[in-house]
């Protein structure tokens, strides 16, 4: 049975809520505002947060900053009243799975957290067999979700490692958008797509200090992860 943690401070929504989930076979832990979430995750073996953006004390952007930085690798999907743009690229850059605008249909929910919790198991499995991949210059310890190098270390979310490793398995040559989006988020939708280039972005960055490794975008079919040299 897979745990689900709560965070969801309209009370009606978040009992409706998590009585679907736990009908559809879920463990869940509620909780009714971002304190109170970030104090039982820290007692809680979750599998995935469902987190409301707006909420009393802390709101769950704030809530998933602080989720990351105790266990990088936990999945969470942000649920939300508002459309804004802003609001789903401050999602996309904390690394969110997904990105669920209410009012939403309950099935629609779980579909999305079976399928996330369905590639992250997936992916954490093939990641965690490797204990260390040499990177050009850089030190991939993927089950630790670090990438190091002798100038600097990142630790990476569960995601960041994912695509990570996956651009390694299949470097040095030209990689589908498509087939990236479908390995790595399950989906190739609008929302993944902008995940994904944000993700990126931020993947160039950090193997910004060998010149031996490139990440570049082909136009019209996606993208290549070169390593000259050792890789």
């Amino acid at each position: 049975m897979k745990h689900i943690l709560l965070a969801e401070d309209d009370f009606d929504y978040g009992s409706i809520l998590k009585q679907y989930l736990e009908m559809s076979g879920f463990k869940v832990t509620w909780a009714k505002d971002g304190e109170e979430a970030l104090d039982i995750f820290a007692d809680t073996e979750a599998d995935i947060c469902v987190l409301d953006v707006m909420m009393p004390k802390m709101d769950g952007f704030s809530l998933a900053e602080k989720i990351i930085a105790k266990k990088p690798g936990m999945p969470f999907i942000f649920l939300t009243a508002k459309g804004m743009k802003e609001d789903r690229i401050k999602g996309l850059k904390l690394g969110a799975d997904d990105y669920v605008v209410k009012p939403f249909e309950a099935d629609e929910l779980i579909l999305r957290i079976q399928n996330i919790i369905k590639r992250s198991q997936g992916l954490k499995h093939n990641t965690t067999t490797e204990e260390s991949i040499i990177i050009g210059s850089y030190t991939f310890l993927p089950g630790n979700y670090i990438l190091q190098h002798p100038v600097a270390t990142h630790r990476l979310t569960e995601k960041e490692s994912q695509l990570v490793y996956y651009l390694y398995a299949n470097r040095n040559k030209v990689i589908k958008r498509e087939d990236i989006l479908m390995a790595v988020w399950g989906s190739d939708d609008f929302f993944s797509g902008r995940s994904m280039d944000v993700f990126i972005s931020r993947i160039r960055k950090y193997f910004g200090e060998d010149t031996s490794i490139a990440l570049t975008a082909i136009r019209g079919i996606g993208l290549e992860f070169s390593v000259s040299g050792k890789a």
